[in-house]
């Protein structure tokens, strides 16, 4: 699993930029969004109390949207804060589709926006705060090269396609494996959510039709943690690494517990 350390990090960073950058009295309260793309992830969920613990800190109501991993539900979502008069917004968009859509609407607004973890190619938010997915990607992939003897099965595990983060992973993962020939991508497929019973059905179905795979990436610990239970139930009869990213608190207890790789 790779760790990635942006929960503190990322409520600190957004709450004072949108101090600076949405001025006024000493008085007024502050309002502020925190839109959500799904918080049946534990990653987003560390985020939220995060932010929320910050926000406390400072004077500023918090306003919580949870889109449910639904990009139409987050777009109807924004616009009704945007109408309600929200002083900022600090957006983790729910999917590639439409992640620009809100953004739009709220610089129409005046509203200023600092995306979090994943951003829209064509309406970027006013700052992005993320963990650096290529580099971060990339040195995992220099891992797995590495416990590996540099010959291994690898499957990987998607998260949802068109995403910064998947986007990032690919490449820095990819960069990686080119170096180490010897390591062959023998299956890939996409999760729709990032979740761990995705995970599971995918790593299932991958097992079955490539019972070699002597290796799994799970571009999120939730997907990875799936794969590992589909290769528990499958009892195979050799060595699989489990490789997971995130740094969330079911990854760092599977890490503790040997289930999940840390590099």
């Amino acid at each position: 699993m790779f760790l990635r350390k942006i929960h503190y990090s990322t409520a600190l960073a957004a709450i004072s930029v949108l101090f600076t950058i949405t001025p006024g009295s000493a008085q007024e309260k502050k309002t502020v969004d925190l839109a959500v793309a799904n918080l049946q992830a534990d990653f987003f969920n560390q985020i939220k109390q995060s932010v929320g613990a910050e926000a406390k800190a400072k004077g500023v109501e918090l306003i919580v949207a949870d889109a449910k991993g639904d990009a139409a539900t987050q777009v109807d979502q924004m616009q009704d804060l945007i109408t309600r008069g929200v002083k900022a917004i600090i957006y983790i968009p729910a999917g590639a589709t439409a992640a620009g859509v809100p953004v739009k609407a709220a610089k129409k607004a005046n509203i200023p926006v600092v995306n979090v973890d994943r951003n829209a190619p064509d309406a970027p938010g006013d700052t992005f705060i993320a963990t650096d997915s290529v580099g971060a990607a990339r040195t995992l992939g220099e891992y797995v090269c590495k416990v590996t003897g540099g010959k291994a099965n690898v499957a990987i595990i998607q998260g949802q396609l068109g995403t910064t983060p998947e986007l990032d992973r690919d490449k820095g993962f990819s960069e990686a494996l080119a170096k180490c020939p010897d390591i062959k991508v023998v299956a890939k497929q996409p999760s729709k959510m990032w979740m761990q019973d995705e995970g599971f059905a995918i790593a299932q179905d991958m097992l079955q039709r490539y019972p070699d795979i002597s290796a799994f990436f799970g571009r999120a610990d939730a997907l990875a943690l799936g794969a590992a239970h589909a290769v528990k139930v499958a009892n195979v009869g050799h060595k699989v690494w489990i490789f997971g990213f995130d740094g969330d608190v079911a990854g760092l207890k599977a890490v503790r517990d040997g289930t999940l790789a840390l590099p």
